[in-house]
């Protein structure tokens, strides 16, 4: 059985407003309600969870009613349902939570998604399942298209930036890493049991920390995490 955590922590700091961005309108419709849209789209047996902090989920709920949006299961989840659970203090304890509704002897391959991600292929999603079932670790990427300097020294903070302290890396050597992040059940379950670090700033670094080797996989350009207003804006032109 295949799963996906969508991950919706955001406070929406950057956007400069008070609603959390998962929770903005796109074309009409909440982002994050499009992003589970995406995944049942590729699917509808993909067990959902998404986990959201315990003070946002009544906001949720309420959208879910004004949008006519299928409501969380109380039970165990099906077709068109999904399970919600809360959220934790970062990142990697929110997908503990996700992982622990899922059953300890369960098979099969499990990804995580940003909530703020609204549009990865459904092309993408299915590579990066059916590529998971065999490498059992694998991450959208997309190549860099822009030169790109690396900070060097003391100074290498934005708080000082000096340019005379970097220089130009290849490009070519680096990938702009994506959402959904897809890995064997057993596997992510055993490294999430790791001690939390400050470097797991994504799923496939506390598989990497481990000791399991990471594949890629062609992402979508159009698959951008919607962060600024700026992000907003790029998003209702792909609506549209």
């Amino acid at each position: 059985m295949d799963y996906i955590i969508i991950v919706a922590g955001g406070k929406g700091l950057r956007m400069g407003g008070d609603i959390p961005k998962q929770f903005l309108p796109i074309g009409g419709k909440p982002i994050l309600m499009r992003t589970l849209e995406r995944f049942r789209a590729y699917s509808e047996t993909l067990q959902i969870i998404l986990v959201l902090p315990e003070d946002q989920q009544d906001y949720w709920l309420q959208l879910c009613k004004e949008y006519h949006f299928p409501l969380p299961s109380t039970g165990e989840v099906g077709k068109g349902l999904y399970q919600m659970t809360d959220g934790g203090e970062t990142r990697f304890h929110s997908v503990q939570h996700g992982l622990a509704l899922i059953p300890d002897d369960m098979e099969g391959v499990v990804g995580v998604h940003d909530g703020v991600r609204p549009f990865p292929s459904i092309e993408v999603i299915r590579n990066c399942y059916e590529t998971a079932r065999k490498k059992k670790a694998v991450i959208p990427v997309i190549p860099v298209v822009e030169t790109v300097r690396q900070l060097c020294g003391v100074n290498s903070q934005l708080s000082t930036l000096n340019f005379q302290l970097s220089k130009t890396v290849p490009r070519n050597d680096y990938r702009l890493v994506q959402t959904p992040q897809t890995f064997d059940i057993q596997l992510l379950k055993a490294a999430n049991q790791q001690p939390y670090n400050d470097n797991f700033t994504d799923d496939a670094s506390v598989v990497e920390s481990y000791g399991y080797e990471i594949t890629l996989v062609e992402g979508n350009r159009e698959n951008i995490k919607i962060t600024t207003p700026y992000d907003l804006k790029i998003a209702e032109v792909l609506i549209g």
